[in-house]
């Protein structure tokens, strides 16, 4: 080739590259499971009135197991705000052929708003929400990311069943901290192995989408499935304890579920639970409880009988001395009795012990006040006698 011909070579235009065609998104990634009904004993019998006995909020009158959605979110954030993304959402439902599983994932974030959309059409199929600690996180994050797609939110709009709240108020005293694998090695007895930490989710999604390995997302997948499964487990469960809480095996759980039926009125259930507790630390506690719960219904002679057994069995310290002491000037107007309560509760106080404080001291000054008060109240009553 010559120098001439080389140079027209040279001059001719290339030819252009062919475009790279856009990626079409249409739909988000789903996946289907079907669990045996035998792994979730009691699922489907799980009765309104039991759940109205653990939270306020109420429920539908026409209330059907089947119709609560179990509800769980994987999100690029743990702290939330408007750059967090709910990239992959559980839902679980009871069914008649067992307990339905169906995940979603957002392979890219165009994918979002399908995820959404089928997010919205499991909500409006059903009546209730169940969720772990899901009206402070999993809600308000959807319904952000709804909003954000200039989609309405109003299907989130639903009674919300939180477990993480009731289970607090039943095992935080004994537990204290009250996680979902906590509660799952607990209380139903089914510890995780092998299982990604809930910490290391967002950074399996941003490695998935730097990578394109979708078998990156298969830890996340298999921890989002078990804590589903778990959310219908634990409610059959609590369900269960709250129907028959002699089967409670901790004298710490059955306190601590009277305590937060009575803060919400249910009396003679709150009753019960303490009166179960018939040994170990929480019982005095529990008697405790028991006398004020009847000191405030007017019923005082109860009252006065649960403190005199307090004394019969040594339980519960100076308390019920100083509880009768009040029962019976107040009460019964009797000060002498009640003179002789407070001199033997400040004969117990003033044993010695490693665990004076300041309390020790503010009580044992009343109980000197009340003591001298009563004296002449017991001496004029003499006088008038």
């Amino acid at each position: 080739m010559n120098l001439r011909a080389a140079l027209d070579m040279m001059s001719k235009p290339k030819p252009k590259a062919d475009p790279v065609p856009e990626r079409v998104f249409t739909d988000c990634w789903t996946r289907q499971v079907l669990r045996p009904l035998e792994q979730f004993p009691g699922a489907a019998d799980i009765r309104r009135e039991t759940i109205m006995l653990m939270q306020t909020e109420a429920l539908p009158e026409a209330f059907d197991p089947k119709c609560i959605l179990y509800l769980d979110t994987e999100t690029t954030g743990l702290a939330g705000g408007a750059g967090t993304v709910a990239f992959e959402v559980g839902l679980g439902r009871m069914t008649y052929g067992g307990f339905a599983i169906t995940q979603l994932v957002m392979r890219d974030y165009p994918e979002e708003r399908f995820l959404l959309d089928k997010v919205k059409e499991a909500l409006n199929d059903v009546d209730v929400i169940c969720t772990f600690n899901g009206r402070t996180f999993d809600v308000p994050l959807l319904r952000d990311r709804f909003l954000m797609n200039r989609m309405s939110p109003a299907c989130l709009d639903k009674p919300h069943i939180d477990l993480l709240h009731i289970a607090r108020r039943v095992f935080k005293l004994r537990l204290q901290r009250c996680r979902l694998t906590n509660l799952e090695e607990a209380v139903l007895g089914i510890p995780r192995s092998h299982d990604l930490p809930g910490s290391e989710v967002p950074q399996r999604y941003f490695d998935y989408l730097k990578t394109g390995e979708f078998s990156l997302l298969n830890d996340v997948l298999s921890h989002n499935e078990q804590d589903i499964a778990s959310l219908c487990v634990l409610l059959s469960r609590m369900c269960a304890a709250y129907e028959q809480p002699e089967t409670l095996l901790h004298g710490e759980d059955l306190y601590s579920m009277g305590v937060g039926l009575d803060r919400q009125r249910h009396t003679e259930e709150a009753r019960r639970c303490w009166r179960l507790v018939t040994g170990g630390r929480m019982r005095a506690a529990s008697q405790q409880q028991l006398a004020r719960s009847y000191r405030r219904a007017g019923d005082r002679e109860t009252a006065r009988d649960v403190w005199l057994e307090m004394i019969t069995r040594h339980e519960g310290g100076v308390q019920p001395y100083i509880e009768l002491a009040k029962h019976y000037e107040h009460v019964e107007r009797d000060p002498r009795t009640a003179l002789e309560y407070t001199r033997r509760a400040m004969m117990l106080l003033a044993e010695p012990s490693l665990l004076t404080n300041q309390a020790v001291q503010e009580t044992q000054n009343a109980l000197q006040y009340r003591y001298a008060r009563l004296r002449k109240k017991a001496a004029q009553a003499q006088k008038e006698g």
